[in-house]
């Protein structure tokens, strides 16, 4: 090795006399020197009498020294990648379960960039495992994953600090569905292999938000490639890790992160390889991924690539089973529809209390009217079902209705799993045909909610119908042993496909029934008009098809 020293000052010599022979100022070159005397000592963290081999954290302190050295870069033998010290002390995560010896490289850096290093074995002991997240990443062999461009938030940013509000979701920015275009051809493989799970990003680029741009000098919020970020490509090693950052802490979190090797990451490229899982299923994975002590990145994949298309209906319902056309004045049919009564909010902080007063609910002139009204600083209002008397799986329903007016109303046109009373919700499943918001006059949505993904569902999308308040509109829903399809006025918007279905993603195996309400204030609904008084959802008629 000694030759090759030589034959770097030479060249560098001459270099620098040609340098001064164009400049008045004199330069040394500094001596270069091999690290010499390297040494490593670790630690492994709660060994004792009847721990051996540690106490199940897998953690161990490393402490290297050199004389000449700059820094120290080690090397784990675990497949999480490189990571460098500048003073020899470090403490790394052994997180492959089970007792296992890792051999442990240390390359102490001298002047000019020269080395020497040391291995060290070390036998250290793992109690971690999420076998459950394992199989939802790798679907037991390899699996692939996608953007949920199609979800709001599949990209967002918020705080990664203990603020006055919360640093458990992006508060800061989410995208919109296909906001981020450049970024969507992206594709991941994680497989299960003897040896663990391996990952790799298979096609589409990099991702720069513009908050890591500006750290590495190049442009922001827009695609790179390898040039930019050469580890994007190539198959690489994931290891598995009880989450540790405050949002774990504070939050509902799975409390599992996985750490890709050798610098690997998913498509977004904030400097950082570590992510927490926030939710994982056989279809979805929410992410949080900390760029540094001030931001952190929220992500959702998903198993089945999104289309900017909307599907169609899969399968066409046009037999006609059950229906009301509200044509005899008074009442609602009693032989369709029950009431629920009462108030408590209905698990949404709502203000109303719902009741079977003609006032809320009556027909006329050919329409359901459903009313909420203002009562002396409180809220009355109707919500109709047809629980036990028409319930049905798989087919179509069409609602042709026209929304109230008012800030915090908030009409809906839904189903309930028939099953609610057994096993409870989400475990019975809720598809939301309609909901509108009257805060925001126009905005319409439908959702899914199951026990993989409920309250702030994933599986949801809106839209905007500007005269949602003015005219009448149909608001459908095809429902088909495959999928569940959402319309207005026969166009499809949103659709729900799992590649593949459990009691989780799927409960719509079984009998749902209808429900039609306006409620008022809530999640939701949000803040109510002081000067709100009264307002009404009519609905023209009401049809299932199989």
């Amino acid at each position: 090795m000694l030759k090759y020293y030589k034959y770097i000052s030479v060249i560098l010599i001459s270099v620098l006399t040609l340098f001064t022979a164009c400049q008045e100022d004199d330069y040394e070159l500094g001596t270069i020197e091999v690290p010499t005397n390297l040494e490593i000592s670790f630690e492994i963290v709660g060994v004792d009498a009847e721990n051996p081999f540690g106490d199940g954290t897998g953690f161990v302190n490393f402490t290297a020294t050199a004389n000449n050295e700059i820094n120290y870069t080690y090397a784990f033998g675990d497949g999480t990648g490189k990571e460098v010290s500048a003073d020899g002390n470090i403490t790394h995560r052994f997180s492959l379960p089970g007792t296992n010896t890792y051999t442990v490289t240390v390359l102490a850096v001298g002047t000019g960039g020269v080395t020497s290093s040391k291995s060290v074995q070390v036998e250290v002991f793992s109690s971690f495992s999420d076998e459950e997240a394992v199989a939802f990443l790798t679907g037991g062999s390899s699996k692939k994953w996608y953007w949920a461009a199609d979800q709001p938030g599949h990209a967002g940013l918020g705080p990664n600090f203990v603020n006055e509000t919360n640093h458990t979701f992006a508060q800061w920015w989410t995208a919109a569905p296909f906001e981020r275009e450049c970024m969507y051809d992206a594709e991941f493989v994680f497989t299960q292999t003897e040896g663990g799970v391996t990952f790799e990003q298979t096609a589409g680029p990099a991702s720069i938000p513009g908050t890591y741009a500006d750290k590495i000098g190049v442009e922001g919020n827009t695609c790179h490639g390898e040039d930019v970020a050469p580890s994007l490509y190539g198959v690489k090693n994931v290891t598995f890790a009880p989450a540790s950052s405050i949002a774990t802490e504070d939050g509902a979190y799975r409390g599992t992160s996985f750490t890709i090797s050798d610098n690997g990451f998913m498509c977004w490229w904030v400097g950082t390889s570590t992510y927490e899982i926030i939710e994982i299923t056989d279809n979805i994975l929410r992410v949080r991924v900390e760029e540094d002590d001030t931001y952190a990145w929220y992500h959702i994949f998903t198993s089945t690539k999104p289309s900017q298309e909307p599907a169609g209906v899969d399968v066409e319902y046009t037999n006609l089973i059950w229906s009301d056309e509200f044509d005899s004045d008074g009442t609602p049919d009693a032989a369709n529809w029950a009431y629920d009564l009462g108030a408590g909010g209905w698990g949404n902080n709502e203000s109303q209390t719902y009741t079977n007063n003609a006032e809320n609910a009556s027909v006329s002139g050919g329409t359901l009217k459903i009313t909420a009204k203002a009562d002396g600083g409180s809220y009355t209002s109707a919500r109709l079902k047809t629980q036990d008397l028409f319930e049905f799986t798989y087919g179509r329903v069409d609602v042709r209705a026209k929304l109230p007016k008012g800030g915090g109303t908030w009409p809906a046109i839904w189903m309930l799993g028939a099953n609610f009373p057994e096993v409870d919700w989400p475990a019975c499943g809720e598809i939301d045909i309609m909901e509108g918001i009257g805060n925001d006059p126009g905005h319409i949505q439908c959702a899914l909610h199951t026990p993989s993904s409920f309250g702030a569902t994933v599986n949801m999308e809106s839209t905007t119908v500007a005269d949602a308040s003015d005219e009448f509109h149909v608001y459908s829903v095809n429902w088909s042993e495959n999928q569940i399809t959402f319309l207005i006025d026969d166009e499809v918007y949103y659709t729900y496909a799992p590649e593949s279905k459990s009691a989780d993603n799927w409960p719509y195996d079984a009998d749902q029934f209808l429900i039609l309400n306006v409620a008022m204030g809530g999640t939701l609904g949000g803040t109510i008009d002081p000067a709100f008084t009264e307002s009404s959802m009519e609905i023209d008629y009401v049809r299932v098809y199989q």
